[in-house]
């Protein structure tokens, strides 16, 4: 299971997390990956990257932007749908409904997309980014999301 935390712009999350030695004690058995946009941690099961997350919750806080979790090849989804799934509240399935596409850049962005339609459809309102990831979400967060997007 992998962990990618998206770092806030202007922050060289690594290093951050590196120059702590409380983080470091934190990772001293995940150590970190410099990835693009943030910092790969690996770990040996969603319980335990869940964990993590809770343990660096000061430094996600203060400089992360995005929380997700490897689920799949190229596939994330969000820490409300990970506690989810631990909970055993929901269960994975292809075609997930609750999805949106997050462009990486100078900055993450994000664009819904609705649960029928395709990721191809999608990436032409992320021209500018750097690497576009499809992240799961769950169905409160979608909903959430659909209410602020609406006129």
């Amino acid at each position: 299971m992998n962990l990618l935390l998206i770092q806030k712009p202007g922050n060289d999350l690594y290093s951050l997390l590196l120059a702590s030695e409380t983080s470091r004690n934190i990772l001293k058995f995940y150590p970190p990956e410099r990835v693009p946009h943030g910092v790969r941690v690996t770990s040996a099961s969603l319980g335990s990257t869940l964990s993590l997350v809770s343990e660096l919750r000061w430094y996600i806080r203060r400089y992360v932007q995005e929380v997700l979790f490897e689920i799949g090849a190229d596939l994330y989804c969000t820490h409300d749908l990970a506690l989810e799934i631990y909970h055993r509240d929901e269960s994975l399935a292809r075609p997930w409904p609750y999805r949106r596409l997050l462009g990486l850049g100078e900055e993450a962005v994000s664009v819904w997309m609705e649960p029928a339609v395709k990721k191809r459809d999608y990436l032409h309102l992320l021209p500018d980014s750097d690497a576009v990831m499809e992240v799961w979400c769950s169905e409160t967060e979608y909903l959430e999301a659909q209410a602020n997007i609406a006129p």
